[in-house]
């Protein structure tokens, strides 16, 4: 690829990330599902005339691994969403000033992925086995997916976090969206200076597998790079948008379990047919059928349609919605707000979706009820209405 085209891609997505950041991040506020809907779709939008582009000009080919790519990594991205939501909640990062935290989280991952983009390239050229440890990679990354986890299997407060806590003088409260607050004299760190240091290590584990499932569709670093960065531009209004039905979408960890075995797959038979390892078949090429990249599409964009479907018609699916939005609009309601007039609409919200629960079947309620933290958490959301109510019918208490 010419440098010129190098560089002004470089500087479109270095555009669209400062634009993004002068337009609708600078001022923190909650941003409309008109407003996450507009700018999701522009972004998708600059993805797919990217993509066209490269059909035009590439070839068909390069247009159809550009696609398999976008689409394989956009996927990983809202998966990547739940973790994201998981962390902000640790933190209790008020929401209007969550679109920051998304915003730095994208920065950092498309940093962090390029430097792995770049060592992926190095190695394959000079090492063909490289294949094979991507494809084991991919394979046990999608064994890791089958297994249940909790809200507790992604730590928010990982050795990072707790390394600057050490080194530096932290506060734990939020000064608006600062990173740094001034403290009875003293200057200190903020939750929301952390939180982000806690999305940016979070966000290295994520490119281990994300880097290798790409390289097993395409290995034309423009492709895997352009790729990338479209997938993770428009991420932010993403979240916003399909927030309330991220913790819907139940069976989407097992959509990717397929897709990145199939992909792990795919890698270790094309490493078998440029095998050079003296230990297999004497350190020859093995004759093995080597899956199409217009397969590879079909079969990704099929997987994921059958996730999604599966997922939005799932009963349970739809009361992980419900239990979701009440955890937070209780975490919200005991933590974060202080508004008063806010915080009499996320308690009735939060009345609203307790009433939705009760009318589950039994075996669902059932459920609910084996999940402690939830259910401690709605206690103390009540006994703060509670306290909140007779504090103010009776001022002379306060």
């Amino acid at each position: 690829m010419p440098q010129v085209v190098w560089w002004l891609t470089i500087a479109g997505i270095a555009g669209l990330l400062l634009f993004d950041f002068a337009a609708h991040v600078r001022k923190a506020h909650v941003p409309s599902l008109r407003e996450a809907a507009l700018w999701s779709t522009v972004y998708v939008g600059i993805a797919i005339v990217f993509g066209v582009g490269v059909f035009v000009f590439g070839g068909s080919t390069m247009g159809t691994e550009y696609f398999a790519g976008y689409v394989t990594e956009k996927a990983l991205s809202v998966d990547n969403l739940f973790v994201f939501l998981i962390i902000m909640s640790s933190f209790k990062v008020p929401r209007a000033d969550q679109q920051k935290v998304l915003l730095f989280g994208i920065v950092f991952s498309l940093i962090a992925r390029t430097g792995f983009i770049l060592l992926g390239a190095a190695l394959i050229n000079l090492f063909a086995w490289v294949f094979y440890i991507f494809g084991v990679i991919l394979l046990v990354t999608a064994g890791n997916l089958l297994k249940p986890e909790g809200e507790d299997s992604h730590e928010a407060d990982n050795i990072v976090v707790r390394l600057a806590r050490k080194l530096f003088h932290t506060t734990d409260t939020y000064d608006s969206d600062r990173l740094f607050t001034i403290e009875n004299g003293r200057r200190a760190m903020t939750p929301m200076l952390l939180v982000m240091v806690a999305i940016g290590g979070t966000d290295i584990l994520f490119a281990l597998d994300s880097i290798p499932a790409i390289f097993g569709l395409t290995q034309n670093v423009y492709l895997v790079f352009t790729a990338t960065a479209f997938s993770l531009l428009g991420l932010r209004q993403l979240y916003f948008l399909i927030d309330g039905l991220l913790n819907r979408l139940i069976y989407l960890a097992y959509g990717l379990a397929v897709i990145l075995g199939f992909i792990g797959v795919k890698l270790i038979l094309h490493a078998l047919h440029e095998n050079n390892v003296p230990f297999i078949n004497n350190g020859q090429p093995v004759e093995v059928v080597e899956i199409s990249t217009e397969l590879s599409l079909s079969v990704i964009i099929g997987v994921l349609l059958v996730t999604v479907v599966a997922s939005m018609t799932s009963a349970w699916g739809r009361a992980q919605n419900v239990i979701a939005s009440a955890r937070r609009h209780a975490i919200e309601y005991v933590d974060v707000e202080t508004d008063p007039d806010r915080r009499a609409a996320i308690f009735a919200a939060l009345l609203a979706e307790e009433a939705t629960l009760k009318q589950l079947p039994e075996r669902y309620r059932a459920r609910i009820r084996e999940e402690e933290k939830l259910m401690a958490l709605l206690e103390r959301a009540h006994a703060e209405h509670t306290r909140t109510t007779t504090s103010v019918a009776n001022p002379a208490e306060r």
